[in-house]
């Protein structure tokens, strides 16, 4: 894993990790890369300086944000209802006053988010991928 400071053409800047440089590239060019402030898609790496840390200071600190990770999982998951593929539709309907407002998560293609976030809907990425749920 292999993690990247980012930043869009707006300026903002972030982080995220990637599997390797290759599959960072992979998606840059795909599209699938976006802005979490503005929702742009032409994002690109910024200059940052290399982090070293030694074995068990490295372990220790990926324990812990994976445990930080689980935790915040947890909690969507206990205080959000699923949607799934709904979810654009649910954001829009409670949005426009058409649905009960209350706590959702689930699933949309990056393009779609944007357009929520154009249109003024308050959406953000989850930095995980949702337990798919059936019935």
């Amino acid at each position: 894993m292999i993690r990247y400071t980012l930043k869009c053409p707006k300026g903002h800047g972030f982080e995220s990790w990637f599997q390797s440089g290759e599959a960072f590239e992979g998606l840059r060019r795909a599209g699938h890369l976006s802005c979490p402030d503005c929702g742009a898609t032409e994002v690109d790496k910024a200059l940052m300086a290399p982090q070293v840390a030694h074995g068990t200071a490295r372990a220790a600190d990926l324990a812990q944000r994976e445990a930080a990770l689980a935790e915040l999982r947890r909690r969507v998951e206990e205080n959000s209802e699923y949607v799934g593929m709904n979810f654009v539709t649910e954001a829009r309907a409670m949005h426009a006053g058409d649905a009960p407002e209350r706590a959702i998560y689930g699933e949309a293609r990056p393009e779609e988010a944007i357009a929520l976030l154009e249109e003024g809907v308050p959406v953000a990425p989850l930095p995980f991928l949702p337990t798919r749920k059936t019935n």
